[in-house]
Parts: C-alpha cells; sequence; structure tokens
C-alpha cells in the first residue's frame, strides 16, 4: 500500500470550536436594546461592550474561518446587529432625556417663584 498524507492545513487543529466571546455577544447585544430604556445608559454601556468583543472575535474569524462554527458566526453576527440597534436607540433615547431635561430645567429656572408656592 501507498502511504498517502493529506495536505495539513496549519491553522485547523482538529475538530472546530465555537468563537470564544459569540454567545457573550449575543446576549449583551439583547440587553442593550431592552436596557435603552433605562435613560439609555444602561444600553450604550452593553453595547459598546458587545461592539468590542465581537471586532475581537470577527477578527479571528477572518483569519481562520475553518477553525469556528458556523452557528457560532451566526450568533456573533446576530449579537452585532442586536448591540447596533441598541447603540442607536440607546443613543436617541439619552438625547430625548437630556432635551426634555435641560427643557425642564430652562422652565423652572424662567419661574422660581412658581416652584414652591402652589396654591390648590
Amino acid at each position: 500500500m501507498e502511504n498517502q498524507s493529506q495536505p495539513t492545513n496549519i491553522f485547523n487543529n482538529g475538530p472546530k470550536q465555537n468563537l470564544t466571546n459569540a454567545t457573550a455577544v449575543l446576549v449583551l447585544g439583547i440587553i442593550s436594546i431592552v436596557g435603552c430604556f433605562c435613560y439609555g445608559i444602561v444600553g450604550l454601556i452593553c453595547s459598546i461592550i458587545a461592539l468590542i468583543l465581537a471586532g475581537k472575535d470577527l477578527t479571528k474569524y477572518k483569519v481562520a474561518p475553518d477553525n469556528y462554527t458556523v452557528s457560532s458566526y451566526n450568533n456573533l453576527k446576530a449579537g452585532r446587529i442586536c448591540a447596533i440597534i441598541g447603540l442607536v436607540l440607546s443613543a436617541v433615547y439619552l438625547v430625548c432625556v437630556i432635551i426634555v431635561l435641560c427643557t425642564f430645567g430652562v422652565a423652572m429656572m424662567s419661574h422660581p417663584d412658581q416652584i414652591f408656592n402652589h396654591t390648590y
């Protein structure tokens, strides 16, 4: 019999593995959408962390896509999309909260005598 050696891939060292932060990115992306209603701050923090982790794993996947499972890559993409949506919603919500607070503050400062003098 002839000894046939298979070509080896220097990046593929065994079975495919999951991307390390794919699940965390997905969870943080979902939390960022829900967290945008907490004055936008929780959503901003979670979405920024999710985008940083997604960027790191995306570069790992681009270097050696054969090492990682497709399902973990799909989770990473979904989490990244959720994080982008959460970032936009949180930023819009935070800007709206700032506008309302500034408007309320200007209204209160323009009539300070009416703040504590209520007649019912």
